[in-house]
């Protein structure tokens, strides 16, 4: 006994059948938070998994993923085939090496033009009304990643997004597991999705293949295409459908949350209309003049990181600082936690844009939006340019105002968003125009 007690860190009890699952539902960053304070930087939430809001050693997780650990596994296995997860793991980050330079610095800023017209053929028509502030963002998010990805088309993709979105988030609205073979609607639901989605993505990848990629390459798709050495259209589509899902949900619920920032601060809203020229019909800036929008965005992702809890499995056993991880036990990073963390951060729970104009505020360890190591996201570059010209540009051209926004603040779920907000885009009056 004493043995498996130096070898696990401690933690709360729980409930003798239920475990900590009742208390974490009630309020999971609650929760997670009296934990830290109670036993410290490493903590068990039960006997299998292991929470780490030190962020170095949170850190050393991340970079030894690929190696000792690895990425969230199907939420709907029980008992995870930890042997086939890494071959998958290892085939997946050959795909990267070929997919990066399409979702580069450079590749992202080919796109910026998109992005804007994208975005203002979206909220345009719904200007002047009161919206579904999420609803809007992830209809922006599916469309500028769908065209990323396949150019004006195909139209089918975006749905499909969202129902993936919708099917994932079921998963995470409660903790408790049942055994993999008790068969859930909610299972049920996903598999369906997941099959159409890969039998889409492979029938456009089929299609694409026959007619031959651009020359030069004209989006991610015929990127992957023109590979060398020829990649199988497995993974291909494989490769597609991870970009896709995570250039939609994540930059999706931070757009919301920055809407939300800029109906709580006009003054704010007013700086960044500044910044853009401060003419509602003009064209974009580029990313570079973007300053303060870039700093709004970085500061939106510490404050309310939708990945705001990241999970990694342990391959094989595993050290933990001076604890072991056996395989298969979890490892929570709430990276929430150490982005509001005072002896990291000065004033933690303020929202400070100005921190980013004078530099790095704390050390990189202690950001972690998109992760780090060698499954930091794949489109944090891309991600970035897209949500810092999205701010520039409603900030440019609508006041924006909200009946709920003070109520609305970010629910953890699968991600971190405002709940239930509402808002309304009114346009602004050109100067040029305006009247009295």
């Amino acid at each position: 006994m004493r043995d498996e007690e130096s070898r696990r860190p401690p933690g709360p009890p729980g409930h003798w059948l239920r475990g900590n699952s009742p208390a974490y539902e009630a309020d999971r960053i609650g929760f997670l938070r009296r934990c830290h304070r109670e036993y410290g930087d490493v903590f068990s939430f039960d006997e299998q998994t292991v929470c780490v809001v030190d962020p170095d050693l949170a850190h050393e997780v991340l970079t030894r993923t690929g190696s000792g650990f690895l990425t969230e596994l199907p939420p709907f296995d029980a008992r995870p085939d930890l042997d086939g997860a890494a071959a998958q793991a290892h085939a997946w980050m050959s795909a990267r090496r070929t997919v990066w330079p399409g979702l580069n610095h450079t590749a992202a800023a080919a796109h910026d033009g998109r992005i804007v017209q994208i975005l203002d053929t979206i909220v345009g028509p719904a200007a002047g009304h009161e919206i579904d502030v999420l609803a809007m963002t992830h209809r922006f998010t599916a469309e500028a990643v769908t065209d990323y990805c396949f150019g004006p088309g195909p139209s089918e993709i975006p749905g499909l997004l969202r129902e993936n979105a919708d099917a994932v988030e079921r998963f995470a609205a409660g903790s408790h597991r049942l055994p993999a073979f008790i068969p859930r609607r909610r299972d049920r639901r996903f598999f369906r999705v997941h099959r159409r989605t890969v039998d889409t993505l492979t029938r456009i990848v089929g299609a694409r293949r026959a007619e031959g990629a651009g020359t030069p390459p004209a989006d991610l798709l015929d990127q992957l295409l023109d590979a060398d050495p020829r990649l199988p259209d497995r993974t291909v589509v494989s490769t597609l459908r991870g970009v896709l899902l995570g250039g939609h949900g994540v930059p999706a619920a931070a757009l919301a949350s920055i809407v939300r920032e800029l109906a709580l601060r006009p003054g704010l809203a007013a700086e960044l209309r500044d910044e853009a020229g401060g003419t509602a019909g003009g064209c974009a800036p580029p990313p570079a003049r973007l300053r303060l929008a870039e700093a709004v965005v970085r500061e939106v992702l510490r404050l309310y990181p939708p990945a705001w809890l990241m999970t990694r499995t342990a391959r094989t056993a595993q050290p933990l600082a001076r604890w072991s991880l056996r395989p298969g036990d979890e490892v929570l990073l709430p990276a929430y936690l150490i982005h509001r963390d005072p002896r990291w951060w000065r004033r933690p729970d303020d929202f400070d844009p100005g921190r980013w104009l004078a530099g790095r505020p704390a050390r990189g360890t202690t950001y972690l939006p998109f992760g780090a190591g060698p499954r930091v996201c794949l489109g944090a570059a891309l991600a970035m340019r897209q949500l810092s010209l999205a701010t520039s540009r409603l900030a440019q051209r609508y006041t924006i105002t909200s009946s709920n926004a003070t109520s609305a603040v970010p629910k953890p779920g699968g991600r971190l968003a405002p709940d239930g907000l509402r808002a309304r885009l009114q346009p602004v009056v050109p100067h040029a125009t305006a009247t009295s």
